[in-house]
């Protein structure tokens, strides 16, 4: 019997929530398996890597993954450590110099064209709730963005990284291009010598309750949720390049393999960084949980719209052990998390140092991706606000924005302006 769907947010989320958990429960006991016993391998395997995790913090082990650029380029970077964490370091992902530059190049953009006089506050919950003003710049289209997003450098980080999912069907069918990205536009990050801030709670970002609800993420998650639990693949990439989220404000409307950022200043590994579950498979006991009787039926542990994916103590306990940050970056540097997995952002009191980022994702031509880039290209040619973000539109009228003729064929072909 199909699972019920919806493929845009039902009118009732409690009935909806209610119909979906029911209707899964007994999909799973149709394969003659309980809920619990199914949960109960994805617990078994999870916590093992909690374990593993925990032990090496405790021995002082450093658990994300470092791999330098050039192997990379080369093709000599062993990827074993990046597909069992789900995260890594690239370093000297550019030259420091050239980080420390576009840094340099934002200030002068944003200052140029009166940025801070006219700054009207966050216009996004979440981010706005880090505490310092501004952190987060809804910037979009600077030279220093621009030439990040369609550099060479670039481009092979992020082919390396689409090519660590299983990319094609059995029948040859291509669900995305590894050798092509995007060009997902995203913010700027500027946190101030001194600053306070915040950070940002446990939580994730692949969507909300159309994980569950929608139709193709039911088809991938699905050997979750049909008895063959120990298939599951969170590297499998089928299903999820057409699938579409929930309109919302906290919704992406692209496929991206990997979240990242590329460092815009030196950042020591206790100043307010990033942390993150470095377990990819960890996603499997998050859409499972819901499912068990402690877990009220109209809630999905805590998961709603309009809300990032909350991840915590309440519901998740055993992988809050897990939490683990990134090691000191320099300027130049790059950091790459699953799209899947939980992150944060530690809070910090006072810093040391500027703690600048560029957000760039891994974001790979395909269905959903194309889709979404009609969309990004009309925001470039007049320097509006992306869709998927606030529509603050500070870019419109700026002096020295990134222009259409300034792309290179990296560029063009991950606007969709050239194949």
């Amino acid at each position: 019997m199909p699972l019920p769907h919806w493929e845009e947010t039902p009118s009732d989320l409690t009935g909806a929530t209610r119909e979906i958990k029911a209707a899964l429960r007994a999909q799973i006991e149709a394969s003659g398996r309980t809920v619990d016993e199914v949960f109960a391998v994805v617990e078994r395997q999870v916590g093992a890597e909690v374990a593993e995790i925990v032990a090496a913090k405790a021995r002082g082990e450093q658990v994300w993954p470092v791999i330098t650029y050039d192997d990379i380029a080369n093709g000599t970077a062993d990827a074993s450590q990046l597909r069992k964490r789900g995260c890594m370091v690239v370093r000297g992902h550019f030259p420091r110099e050239q980080a420390l530059g576009w840094d340099a190049d934002i200030v002068r953009y944003v200052e140029e064209n009166e940025f801070f006089e006219n700054y009207r506050g966050p216009g996004d919950d979440f981010f706005g709730s880090v505490g310092s003003k501004p952190e987060i710049y809804p910037i979009y289209w600077s030279h220093a963005q621009m030439e990040a997003r369609q550099s060479e450098r670039m481009a092979t980080v992020q082919a390396f990284l689409n090519s660590q999912w299983k990319h094609t069907a059995a029948d040859g069918t291509q669900w995305f291009d590894p050798q092509r990205d995007s060009l997902y536009p995203d913010r700027i990050r500027r946190r101030p010598e001194g600053a306070d801030s915040a950070g940002l709670g446990t939580h994730l970002d692949p969507g909300t309750l159309d994980l569950w609800m929608t139709k193709a993420y039911q088809k991938a998650f699905r050997h979750l949720f049909d008895g063959s639990v120990e298939q599951y693949d969170p590297w499998d990439a089928a299903y999820r390049t057409s699938g579409p989220q929930y309109p919302g404000s906290t919704m992406c409307s692209a496929f991206r393999t990997f979240q990242g950022w590329t460092a815009l200043s030196d950042m020591d590994h206790d100043q307010g960084v990033l942390h993150t579950v470095p377990i990819p498979g960890a996603m499997a006991y998050l859409m499972l949980r819901p499912l068990l009787t402690d877990v009220p039926d109209d809630d999905m542990c805590g998961v709603t719209v309009n809300q990032v994916f909350p991840a915590g103590h309440k519901w998740h306990d055993m992988l809050m052990d897990a939490l683990s940050g990134i090691p000191d970056v320099k300027a130049g540097d790059s950091v790459w998390w699953h799209c899947d997995m939980i992150h944060s952002v530690a809070p910090i009191q006072d810093q040391r140092g500027w703690g600048n980022v560029m957000y760039i994702p891994a974001a790979p031509w395909c269905d959903r991706n194309e889709a979404y880039a009609a969309s990004v290209r009309e925001a470039f040619l007049t320097g509006s606000s992306p869709s998927d973000f606030p529509a603050e539109h500070y870019e419109r009228d700026w002096k020295n924005r990134f222009q259409e003729g300034e792309l290179n064929e990296v560029g063009r072909r991950g606007l969709g302006l050239a194949s």
